[in-house]
């Protein structure tokens, strides 16, 4: 029987489990796709609506009871990290300029910022950035709606994530702050972007590791095998942003996420835990993939 998989449109994703969709990774059963951003997956894997599924790392305190973390397929790495944004003819910032600036140099504390979800990985970055100075409001936005928003001044900032990394400056935008250099400089780990999981009882986690880990191998072996059914999902995106977007996002943590990455995961979870952002999890179900 086929397995259900979702995962989201981006480059990252569909180059990673191109083999694997299209049944080229031996031993691995047929698999049901459904492609969506990922605050649609946090969601439906909430409910268990997948077999595999590409989520937040934010959104495990409420996943793992019902799936396992993956060590493989997912998003982590340096220098990947999300932005905040505001528009190029604010030099002081959307924040009251008579206050001492927060975190990064940056005071939110009046603003109206716009996320991508609010069990993102980005979100929760942003909250434990910001946790001193929490902005005025916050407003979940379809991604594709940020940038736009920001520059037409509907809201005084943005949170974005991926291929906004390589064209914010499009849209007139400046990025406030990176925060994935802030998390880095904090705490020297990687950023644990998205993760994928099997669900308990009706995926082998190790077997979903081989078949993921050989999806892997085979794209970065013939990267021109996966290329036109990239570039169909990848939402009018040019060829070079597709290219730089797989580059950043898709690196050794792709393959196994290792003590490094294993460490981020943790320190992440456990710093959301005590600011009270998120459930406590157990260690061993956040780290130990066949626990």
């Amino acid at each position: 029987m086929a397995l259900s998989l979702a995962f989201s449109p981006c480059p990252n994703d569909t180059f990673v489990f191109h083999a694997l969709v299209h049944g080229l990774v031996p031993g691995a059963p047929p698999v049901d796709v459904t492609y969506a951003d990922v605050d649609v997956t946090n969601t439906a894997a909430e409910r268990g609506a997948f077999d595999l599924v590409k989520v937040s790392y934010a959104a495990l305190p409420w996943l793992l009871d019902d799936y396992h973390l993956l060590p493989c397929g997912g998003a982590l790495g340096r220098g990947c990290g999300p932005l905040v944004l505001t528009r190029g003819d604010q030099p002081d910032g959307p924040g009251q300029p008579d206050q001492p600036d927060g975190p990064g140099g940056a005071d939110l504390s009046g603003a109206t910022v716009a996320v991508p979800g609010d069990r993102t990985t980005a979100y929760l970055l942003f909250r434990l950035w910001a946790a001193e100075r929490p902005p005025a409001r916050i407003e979940v936005v379809p991604f594709h709606e940020i940038m736009p928003g920001v520059a037409a001044g509907r809201y005084d900032a943005g949170l974005v994530i991926h291929e906004a990394r390589f064209t914010y400056p499009r849209h007139g935008l400046t990025a406030l702050v990176d925060l994935g250099e802030w998390w880095e400089a904090d705490t020297g780990l990687p950023i644990p972007l998205g993760a994928i999981l099997a669900r308990r009882g009706a995926v082998d986690p190790e077997a979903a590791a081989g078949w993921i880990r050989e999806s892997v191998r085979q794209a970065w072996a013939d990267p021109a095998a996966s290329r036109e059914y990239v570039l169909a999902h990848a939402q009018e995106m040019e060829p070079d942003v597709v290219d730089r977007h797989i580059g950043l996002y898709v690196n050794e943590f792709t393959a196994d996420l290792g003590d490094a990455g294993f460490a981020a995961v943790e320190a992440l979870l456990g710093r959301a835990a005590d600011a009270g952002l998120v459930p406590q999890t157990s260690s061993s179900l956040a780290t130990a993939w066949t626990s």
